[in-house]
């Protein structure tokens, strides 16, 4: 039944979220061979369809930071990655020399975004300050890794912490679902660190920069 309003587009995000990261949890801890490459680039190719979506959803609900994240997570974790991976697999079938250390550099900015604007999450409920807390990890260690400033073997790092966004992104995806549906508190998904400021009596909330 349709409630005449737009729906809350995140747990679908969530969801190409937790794809993305169950898949590179399994690249990074050898659980799968490196012929998988190209099949996990056509699955974020999918996961940049179901997060661009969002992301567009979420600005036009007046969500800025959920917002410009899928947005960036869509174009960049998503589509560039998931056609460098198709491309870096036949690049290596067909010995073409690529200096992929540019990708460190592009993946290191992402980093610096995410972290930077990580503050921003602690209005949000737990399990999904979760999910960027252990993204603020894994995301510099990968950029690092790319641009060859750590060594390759801190993917056992960099992939349990992938694992465990993803986990939390299902936990909390199922959870706006559910809990919207059933119209109460079905799973919790704990408060936020900083509680909403309260309304003013008689005002808005909110004040104008001039």
């Amino acid at each position: 039944m349709s409630s005449g309003h737009a729906a809350n587009p995140g747990p679908a995000g969530l969801v190409a979220l937790a794809m993305a990261c169950f898949t590179f949890f399994a690249v990074h801890t050898g659980q799968v061979e490196g012929s998988a490459i190209p099949l996990l680039g056509i699955w974020l190719i999918g996961g940049f369809v179901v997060q661009v979506i969002t992301g567009v959803m979420e600005l036009q609900h007046g969500n800025v930071l959920g917002g410009n994240i899928f947005t960036f997570f869509s174009a960049f974790f998503m589509l560039v990655t998931g056609l460098e991976l198709i491309f870096k697999y036949f690049a290596g079938m067909n010995g073409w020399a690529i200096d992929a250390r540019i990708d460190g550099w592009a993946w290191l900015a992402l980093a610096i975004a995410l972290v930077s604007w990580t503050p921003g999450y602690f209005k949000a409920p737990l399990s999904l300050l979760g999910v960027v807390l252990a993204l603020d990890v894994a995301v510099p260690v990968i950029a690092l890794m790319d641009l060859n400033w750590l060594p390759h073997s801190l993917h056992m790092v960099s992939g349990p912490f992938l694992l465990l966004a993803g986990l939390f992104g299902l936990y909390t995806a199922a959870a706006v679902v559910l809990n919207t549906v059933f119209e109460r508190t079905v799973i919790p998904t704990g408060g936020p660190l900083i509680k909403p400021q309260p309304v003013p009596h008689g005002g808005t909330g909110t004040s104008k920069a001039h």
